[in-house]
């Protein structure tokens, strides 16, 4: 996917994500997401996460002993920015083009899609997923490694999308719509039902 195209996907979807979050109510907000410990109320604020400084992000992962994912998990926790504070950062970070230290736009890009799942899913919220992103983003999934080692993980599988053309993996079939199989790379195995190879 062309870089422009991209941050287009990531602006559409920081917008779209600040209007949901400033919608909740104080009970969708402490309901339980698809990321393990963390309400919904933590996921929109790890959303804004991405535009942390360098050094910032630097220091915590010393502080964490470059434990990335319990840095992140804490990081989030640990802020006590509202879900109205964490709607107005997602408006003020589109046209950014600032990324996590050390990693390339398909994180931000991922982060907005994947965590907006994590966040409807529980609410029974159908948010739908652009189709080219989702197929971009789960390609990143399936050939890079960290964290989520998709590849490893769902080896001896093929998992072919049944709405765009996608297709990875050797072996029984496994066919979904690309959302579902981006939320399986992505370790929500609970997100997307069962993914079965076919008959």
């Amino acid at each position: 996917m062309e870089i422009d195209l991209i941050w287009q996907h990531i602006d559409r979807q920081r917008l779209e994500l600040a209007a949901l979050i400033e919608g909740f109510t104080p009970s969708q907000l402490a309901t339980p997401s698809l990321c393990d410990g963390w309400t919904v109320r933590d996921v929109a604020v790890h959303l804004t996460h991405s535009h942390t400084s360098a050094p910032r992000a630097i220091l915590a992962a010393c502080r964490y002993g470059f434990r990335f994912n319990t840095m992140i998990r804490e990081l989030a926790l640990r802020d006590r920015s509202s879900a109205a504070d964490a709607a107005t950062a997602l408006r003020g970070m589109v046209g950014s083009r600032r990324h996590p230290i050390g990693t390339t736009p398909m994180a931000p890009l991922l982060d907005s899609l994947v965590h907006g799942q994590d966040m409807t899913v529980p609410l029974a919220i159908e948010r739908p997923m652009p189709v080219d992103a989702a197929c971009a983003s789960a390609e990143y999934l399936w050939e890079t490694g960290f964290p989520f080692h998709a590849r490893r993980h769902h080896q001896g599988r093929r998992y072919v999308a049944t709405d765009t053309d996608f297709a990875v993996g050797s072996g029984p079939v496994v066919e979904a719509p690309v959302r579902d199989i981006l939320m399986l790379f992505g370790g929500r195995t609970g997100a997307a039902g069962v993914l079965a190879p076919s008959a």
